[in-house]
Parts: structure tokens; sequence; C-alpha cells
């Protein structure tokens, strides 16, 4: 079995873990939609598209296993740890762990390689694809009233557009610009 699809089934067996909080919601709603635009970003750019889809799969895995707070520093040495174990390219093995460590805009860890800043641009964007999963996250995870909610979904759209590089900004413009006029 291809290493992409070993990924993509390992995660999805993990969203049906009945210690994830998230469900298979993160898994239907978020993570298909950052693999969806990592291979976009890996086309126009250039990026290595297997390494970008596997990381995309396994990127927010501390998440889902609880570890919300430092999901990427959880995330970054459990993918390490996947990758060695099915024999993958050790310099593909340091990019892939490079790419989690640094896919949170909120953390502010420099991108060094293209393929970490495609998986940061995919990560955002996703939130663009399914607008119902940050209702999700706002009133069903974290609870929050209406009004709460509401400034939460803006200011998570706000952030994830601004943080994006310019390609990707390009790509979800038409998206951003019609959720802000549904959410005015």
């Amino acid at each position: 079995m291809k290493i992409t699809k070993i990924a993509q089934e390992h995660i999805k067996e993990l969203c049906k873990s009945p210690k994830n909080i998230f469900g298979m919601d993160i898994y239907n709603y978020h993570f298909v939609y950052v693999v969806k635009y990592a291979k976009v970003l890996a086309k126009q750019t250039g990026a290595d598209s297997e390494l970008l889809e596997i990381v995309g799969w396994l990127h927010d895995v501390g998440s889902i296993k609880g570890y919300y707070k430092d999901h990427h520093i959880y995330g970054a040495k459990y993918i390490e740890k996947f990758l060695k174990k099915h024999n993958y390219p050790e310099d593909k093995i340091k990019n892939a762990v490079h790419c989690v460590l640094s896919h949170r805009a909120s953390k502010n860890i420099k991108r060094k390689t293209i393929e970490a800043q495609c998986l940061a641009d995919a990560d955002s964007m996703s939130h663009f694809g399914q607008i119902t999963s940050i209702f999700n996250l706002a009133f069903i995870i974290r609870k929050l009233s209406v009004e709460k909610a509401d400034k939460f979904v803006k200011n998570k759209l706000n952030n994830s557009y601004k943080n994006l590089s310019p390609m990707a900004k390009k790509i979800i413009k038409p998206k951003f610009d019609a959720l802000k006029i549904v959410l005015k």
C-alpha cells in the first residue's frame, strides 16, 4: 500500500477513537480539505506532493490525541516515528517533521521549506473549505455563546486569511470575500 494511503487510513482510524473529542468531523471537514489544498499548492509550487499529502493527513494528530495546546510539537514527534516505521527516506522525514512543527500560524515558527509553507497555507485554507466545521468548533467543542462564537468565527477566518502566502490568498480570496458578506 502507498504511504499516502497508509497515512490516510491511519488518521481515519484515530479519528474514530472515542477519545477524539472532534469525532469524524475533523477527518471529513478538516483533514480532507487540508490534503485537497496541499495538492493544489504542490502542483502550483513544484513542492513534494507525496510529502504534502502525508503531512496533510497527519499534521493535527496531536489534537485528536488530546494534546491541542502543543499539538504541533506532539505531531512532529509522532510523524517522525510513523514515517521511520514505514521506512520513509530520512531527508523527507526531517522535512515532514519541520512541516508539522511549523504549520501553526499562531506559533510564528519560521518555515524553511516550500512544503512547510504549503502545509501552513493548506491548513489555513481548509477553514474556508467547510465553514460549518468552524461553527462546530465554536458551539460544540468550545461551547461558546452566540455572541462569542460570532467573534471567534470571524477572528479565525480573518487570521487564517491574513497568514496566507500571496499565492494562497489569491486562491481563497473569492471564498473569503463571500464569507465576509455572509458573516457581516
